[in-house]
This record gives structure tokens, C-alpha cells and sequence, in this order.
């Protein structure tokens, strides 16, 4: 059974009531459900992780090389710091598709660059939740060509 991974970078643990105006008023949880309900529907496996800490990040990303066929990232605020998350999907060849719920092009300068961008296959961002469920759909397409 093809599989996916989902990980969810630091402080999306607070989506709900962290900055709505920004990531909107809709709890991790929910998405995840979401994310589960749909690829269940598919019969496509998944695996869904949330951490606020980059070691983790690359851990999870390196233990998953052999068993993923794609990974959903939203690598938050390390997608513009995170030399060691960029070079973990590098070295495990993982197709990656990077995903934000705000348009970080469209924010504060500093936002405006990913080092993650470059090592995947596609980003999705400023659609709120829906760059997770657009992302997830890319993913399916992705396996079915394979």
C-alpha cells in the first residue's frame, strides 16, 4: 500500500487560536481528520506527525526514506531557516510537497524566502487548510504515476 507522510512544523500545535487572521480559526485536529478521512477514501496509507523541534523534524523524515512515497510538509518557520530539513529530504529522495496556509511570498520579507522550495517538488500556500487537502490530492497523483 503506497504511503504518505505529513509533518506539521513548529506552532501549527496552536492553529485555532494562534494569529486567525492569519492561519484562520480551524484546529490541527481537524485537518488532520480530514487529511485521514481522504486518504482512507483513496486506500492510500498515512502517517501524521506535529513537532516543534528540527532535530525531530529530519529524524522523522530520515526513519520514513523506505516506507513514504510522498511527504506533505509544512515546515512553519523553519522553512526559512532549515538548512538540516532541507538536506534531510535531499539525502532520502522522498518526493516533497511544501505547504503553507498563508502565501509566506506574501508576508514579511523575511518570510518571502524557503530553503525548502528548492528540494521539492511543488509548494501550496495561502489557501488555508485547503494547501493541506491540495497538497494531499498532488500526493495521490504522484503515486498513481509511479
Amino acid at each position: 500500500m503506497a504511503g504518505i507522510l505529513v509533518i506539521h512544523g513548529p506552532n501549527l500545535d496552536l492553529l485555532g487560536s494562534r494569529e486567525p487572521g492569519i492561519y484562520g480559526h480551524i484546529e490541527l485536529a481537524e485537518i488532520n481528520g480530514k487529511l485521514t478521512e481522504k486518504a482512507q477514501k483513496a486506500k492510500v496509507k498515512i502517517k501524521i506527525f506535529q513537532s516543534n523541534h528540527e532535530g525531530e523534524i529530519v529524524a522523522l523524515i530520515g526513519r520514513h526514506k523506505k516506507s513514504v512515497d510522498v511527504l506533505i510538509i509544512n515546515p512553519a518557520a523553519y522553512t526559512h531557516t532549515s538548512v538540516a530539513i532541507r538536506d534531510a529530504i535531499l539525502a532520502t529522495e522522498i518526493p516533497t510537497i511544501e505547504v503553507h496556509l498563508s502565501n509566506i511570498y506574501a508576508r514579511e520579507e523575511f518570510r518571502r524566502q524557503s530553503l525548502i522550495a528548492p528540494v521539492a517538488r511543488g509548494t501550496i500556500s495561502g489557501f488555508g487548510e485547503q494547501s493541506y487537502y491540495l497538497a494531499l490530492d498532488a500526493a495521490f497523483e504522484m503515486i498513481k504515476k509511479k
